[in-house]
């Protein structure tokens, strides 16, 4: 075996471990893009690892699982967020059920790496207000899309590159949502008018959660559509 084979086989193990790890949240879809369900990654061993859906409450759970009925095993693309790398993480692999809402994943590997943006992200154009985090005035802005990264936001009033501040918005039906966010990227569009890149530090698990729902919900409404 030539020595670049060994440097090779070992750099994809290596980028195995890097990329996904036990606790991931991910996107499980069929090969036709249908999104299955979200789960929860872990027990993660080599290329095996456990999928522990959430729960059947949320509001893609009982179209999918229609879709799993009779299943023994199928081949399935998942999408992942790697939070300390901010990147967007693609895989595929096997599962089979293994006890109710838990998958047994096989053959599972790392397909491509993309940066944050790379991941779903939901276009909404809906009301939301900042508080600058040291407790400056409120202001009115608007959100322009979001995903578990980061949002895009448009707003009349100037904030600079390294600016931190608390977004508050109303994703869906339930309580608004509170994010704490920092400006990456400052665009000015018009006059008084200025669209901002941010990344999210510090989301909480249920605003994760949130944030993940309402991509996955909105692109299954997409796809009714199409």
């Amino acid at each position: 075996m030539k020595l670049f084979d060994l440097f090779g086989k070992s750099n994809e193990k290596d980028t195995m471990e890097l990329e996904i790890y036990s606790g991931m949240r991910v996107v499980v879809e069929d090969t036709e893009g249908r999104m299955l369900f979200i789960a929860n990654l872990k027990n993660l061993q080599k290329d095996t690892a456990r999928l522990y859906q959430y729960s059947e409450g949320d509001i893609f759970q009982d179209v999918d699982m229609e879709l799993l009925k009779g299943t023994e095993s199928l081949y399935v693309t998942l999408r992942g967020y790697n939070e300390c790398e901010r990147k967007a993480v693609f895989m595929d692999g096997i599962i089979t059920p293994s006890q109710k809402h838990v998958w047994q994943i096989r053959n599972l590997k790392v397909i491509r790496v993309e940066n944050e943006r790379s991941f779903s992200r939901l276009n909404t154009d809906i009301d939301a207000v900042i508080t600058l985090s040291d407790g400056g005035d409120r202001q009115d802005c608007r959100l322009l899309n979001i995903s578990v990264g980061g949002a895009g936001i448009g707003s009349g009033y100037r904030y600079h590159k390294g600016d931190k501040f608390l977004l508050k918005v109303k994703l869906s039906g339930g309580k608004p949502s509170v994010m704490y966010c920092e400006v990456l990227r400052v665009t000015e569009k018009e006059e008084s008018w200025f669209e901002y890149g941010c990344r999210f530090l510090e989301l909480t698990e249920a605003d994760r959660e949130q944030i993940t729902r309402d991509i996955v919900h909105s692109q299954q409404e997409e796809m009714r559509m199409d």
